[in-house]
């Protein structure tokens, strides 16, 4: 399992059990999942897919999480 650093996640329990999880660098980004780590996991990939959609239009990338691409 690769390790994806520094994106910080934030982790909720939801009322019916689920856990939420979401990146609070990238607002709007977030997942659901039946444990920790299945959230954790999700929420990781999407944010990866954001960044990389940011990157290729042009977008600047969130200032806590440029050191992911820092040449």
């Amino acid at each position: 399992m690769v390790e994806i650093q520094p994106i910080r996640v934030e982790i909720d329990r939801e009322d019916d059990g689920r856990i939420l999880a979401s990146i609070p660098d990238l607002p709007g980004v977030m997942a659901y999942g039946g444990t920790e780590e299945e959230a954790v996991r999700k929420v990781k990939s999407i944010a990866l897919q954001v960044l990389a959609d940011m990157i290729e239009s042009g977008e600047d990338v969130p200032g806590p999480l440029k050191v992911l691409f820092a040449a």
